[in-house]
């Protein structure tokens, strides 16, 4: 069965992102030729859901290239019902039903990239099976919260951690079923 992998970049004090969708802390850890780690998860993933926020925010600061590259499906979670563009479909439903529909269909894995109201969505019906987070040297202090409040606990495995030169520190649990 195909899993969901969250892979995502977090300050020290868990925040995704500063106040206004702002990412410029992520500035903080770019390293021409280092990607984290990014290439070689991707190869992994043929499908990705991604909140309407991240998406838009993506879209205007890399390109529609970088989700929808011609070789996976997206999904991307929105209030408001959109036309499928290329292999991106905006999805207004049920987010517990269309993961139950992907993980059913044959395929690579699935990658979650945000933002947290859809992480926080997938963990309060226990749906994320491993967790790739990237932890930024940097508190800021206020944001948006990876986690939020109103989950059940869910224990985790450790399998990994990788440190960079950059201060950037790269964790990975699987889910403990």
């Amino acid at each position: 069965m195909r899993k969901i992998s969250l892979f995502i970049a977090v300050s020290l004090d868990g925040y995704i992102a500063k106040p206004n969708d702002d990412l410029s802390f992520l500035k903080l850890v770019e390293k021409e030729g280092e990607d984290y780690g990014y290439a070689k998860f991707t190869e992994t993933i043929d499908t990705l859901i991604v909140g309407r926020k991240t998406y838009d925010y993506v879209l205007k600061e890399i390109g529609s290239s970088h989700y929808d590259n011609g070789q996976r499906d997206v999904y991307v979670i929105t209030r408001t019902q959109r036309p499928i563009v290329g292999r991106t479909t905006f999805y207004n439903g049920n987010l517990t039903d269309l993961v139950a529909k992907l993980k059913s269909e044959k395929g690579k894995n699935i990658y979650c990239d945000g933002g947290a109201e859809v992480i926080n969505e997938l963990l309060k019906n226990d749906l994320v099976d491993e967790f790739i987070i990237s932890v930024v040297p940097v508190l800021l202090g206020n944001g948006t919260r990876l986690f939020k409040n109103g989950r059940p606990e869910q224990l985790l495995e450790f399998v990994s951690v990788k440190t960079f030169d950059t201060g950037l520190v790269k964790v990975y649990y699987k889910r403990n079923k």
